[in-house]
């Protein structure tokens, strides 16, 4: 038996990727890409891939896969694929295009990325996000996306948190939504050429293990509530990401971990699940009833300008009585290289910051105001209203619809909240897990963004893996082929399927006397609590008791009503109830063993004079990849924690600063 540690987490074998040629960075994509073997047409036809997501990383795949020959099979638990939650990203997608001259290039972008993520982020994989961000550009107006345009007609673009130079491009607030129809468009195009088969409203609540090697899924259909096997040579998970572990966030509320959790339970490493991404413009919290949070593009940090009051005597003026003397500019104060348009987590945490202090604004939300203003007055006397309009228009909407405040007359308030997971599955540069066949994309892979993701670099993460990086990465595994069929009796399918049903059985019969949503909202104030802008030892160790008992409660004293063979919303949110149970315990190990504070992971003992975050680059220069061990409803065994030590070769580590 392993060693453990602290009674929570034993230590393993190194990890290590070992796919990533040893070139010169500028060559390693261009060099794997000849290496990985090819497959010929004919027998494209004869291999299948599953893919469960329909988001822009998986909508890629899929439309990419497809017009390969490969036999596609695309799930999503939506209506459509067109309501996947990339759809509601706003403002933004970064392209390393220098079209405005400002010094912009590959390496630049990839050391942003790099330097951005508080050098927590695996070199290889950063610089070919980098390198493949031009031909999204390319790849997406040739589809028809309707980028901005200046007034000669060329592309457009806007700075966003991080960065100097402009490199964003963007279609108004609506950047998630038109990448998201013209990828849809592709997969559907290929859903007419019959090379992808389309089953919308299933949820996937398993994967099937066969020698070893993932070889499908197990899903339920959400209307009848048939459990359905689907085989394939190959598993594809771009899923997204697991930020509803907090109940509370940008998310939409169908967004959960369950598929890459039930990898994880399967064999998959999970990576980083303490880095998750607090994002600083968001509509603050209104009261006890909410649901959901509100994002407001990071975009608007282009023009608004970020403030509250000097004292704390005037947190209930109208801030349009509060002169220009008497505002405290404090992103701009603090940072004057980069102003309002540092990173999302040191923006983040400088408006906790002045709100602790007791200069927040808005309603009080317990015993503090948590907001702070982002103002366009100054913008609108330099530009005009109708110009401010044409860029920021329908997010200006959407605020007053929302907050029934007009922010032309009046400042937004603004306050950090859960946006964003940088972990996910661990991955190596050809995005396969450590389960072989089995790859994750986008938003449920951990590989590209460090401790903290720059602002409009997840769109292109996910169309990167999905139209560039996997089809050539996926066929090296699949010239292996034909693989041995699977039948769907086989000992491990069925027994893949027993395992789902037993699970739905058994939530079914607890019949207690607490909803889901109860227990979602009580574990997601939990993990915001102890594990959310700002951790420390004794707030960690509480909060693994906290879920830990909370999780013994679920499965002693939900109430899950109706019944498996119809459809059940009440039933899908119990199992990834569960699942968020497990991942929130992983959470707050994770962040626990990492003493060290890095991007979003800011642990208040480790921290400079001025409150900045500190890293320990001699402790902590390493990938986390944790190992499930076993648990089952109730209890969760301590996991093997393997590391992957992270080696730059061609990026200098230094101390983050943005003054």
């Amino acid at each position: 038996m392993p060693e453990l540690i602290d009674n929570l987490y034993s230590l393993g074998d190194q990890i290590e990727d070992t796919r990533a040629p040893d070139v010169p960075i500028a060559e390693m994509w261009t060099k794997a890409k000849f290496d990985n073997k090819l497959v010929n047409p004919t027998n494209r036809r004869k291999l299948s891939v599953i893919i469960v997501g329909t988001g822009l990383a998986g909508g890629a795949a899929a439309a990419t896969l497809g017009e390969a020959g490969y036999h596609v099979k695309s799930f999503c638990y939506q209506d459509s694929p067109r309501r996947a939650h990339s759809v509601a990203a706003q403002g933004g997608i970064n392209a390393a295009k220098n079209y405005n001259d400002d010094g912009d290039s590959i390496y630049r972008l990839f050391y942003d990325t790099v330097k951005g993520g508080d050098y927590r982020s695996r070199e290889s994989n950063s610089y070919r996000l980098a390198e493949v961000s031009a031909n999204i550009i390319d790849q997406c107006v040739a589809q028809g996306v309707p980028f901005a345009r200046d007034y000669g007609g060329l592309l457009d673009n806007r700075s966003f948190g991080g960065v100097q130079v402009a490199r964003t491009f963007y279609a108004r607030g609506q950047t998630g939504q038109q990448l998201l129809i013209g990828a849809y468009q592709a997969m559907e195009r290929q859903v007419a050429e019959g090379t992808v088969e389309q089953f919308t409203r299933h949820e996937m609540l398993e994967v099937i293990i066969v020698d070893g090697k993932a070889r499908g899924i197990i899903a339920r259909d959400m209307v009848t509530g048939e459990i359905e096997t689907h085989l394939a040579d190959v598993v594809v998970l771009a899923s997204g990401g697991y930020g509803n572990v907090f109940y509370l966030s940008t998310n939409a509320m169908g967004c959960n971990v369950t598929a890459t959790w039930r990898a994880h339970r399967k064999g998959a490493y999970f990576a980083n699940p303490c880095y998750t991404q607090i994002h600083p413009t968001c509509i603050p919290v209104a009261g006890d009833y909410q649901s959901k949070l509100t994002l407001m593009s990071e975009s608007l940090r282009n023009d608004g300008r970020i403030w509250v009051p000097k004292s704390r005597d005037d947190v209930e003026k109208d801030p349009r009585d509060i002169p220009e003397e008497d505002r405290d500019y404090y992103l701009e104060r603090k940072y004057p290289a980069f102003g309002n348009l540092v990173p999302r987590d040191i923006g983040s945490r400088q408006a906790k910051v002045v709100c602790d202090e007791g200069r927040g604004v808005g309603p009080k939300v317990g015993d503090f105001r948590r907001g702070v203003y982002l103002d366009f007055a100054s913008a609108i006397e330099r530009m005009g209203e109708e110009a401010v309009k044409a860029k920021y228009g329908n997010l200006f909407d959407m605020y007053q619809q929302i907050t029934g405040e007009n922010p032309y007359e009046v400042p937004m308030r603004i306050y950090p909240a859960v946006h964003y997971t940088m972990g996910g599955l661990w991955v190596d540069y050809n995005l396969e897990t450590t389960v072989p066949g089995l790859f994750a994309a986008g938003e449920a892979n951990f590989s590209d963004h460090g401790a903290n993701r720059l602002g409009a670099s997840s769109l292109m993460q996910c169309l990167s893996d999905g139209y560039f990086v996997l089809p050539n990465t996926i066929r090296d595994y699949l010239a292996s082929g034909p693989f041995e069929p699977v039948a769907e009796d086989a000992p491990e399918v069925l027994e893949a399927r027993k395992t789902v049903e037993d699970r739905i059985e058994k939530l079914l019969s607890i019949n207690g006397d607490r909803t889901v949503d109860s227990f979602h909202k009580e574990l997601g104030n939990i993990v915001w609590e102890y594990c959310g802008m700002e951790r420390n030892d004794a707030g960690l160790r509480k909060g693994i008791d906290l879920v830990r008992s909370l999780r013994e409660e679920f499965w002693r004293n939900v109430k899950v009503p109706g019944s498996a063979t119809t459809l059940n919303q009440s039933l899908e949110k119990a199992g990834r109830v569960a699942d968020f149970f497990e991942l929130a315990e992983l959470m707050f190990i994770d962040a626990l063993h990492r003493t060290e504070s890095c991007g979003c992971h800011f642990r208040s003992e480790s921290q400079t004079e001025d409150g900045e975050a500190l890293r320990d680059d001699d402790k902590f220069a390493y990938v986390a990849a944790w190992e499930f061990t076993g648990g089952d409803e109730g209890t969760f065994e301590p996991p093997v924690l393997h590391k992957e030590d992270l080696v730059y070769n061609f990026i200098q580590l230094k101390q983050r600063s943005y003054k």
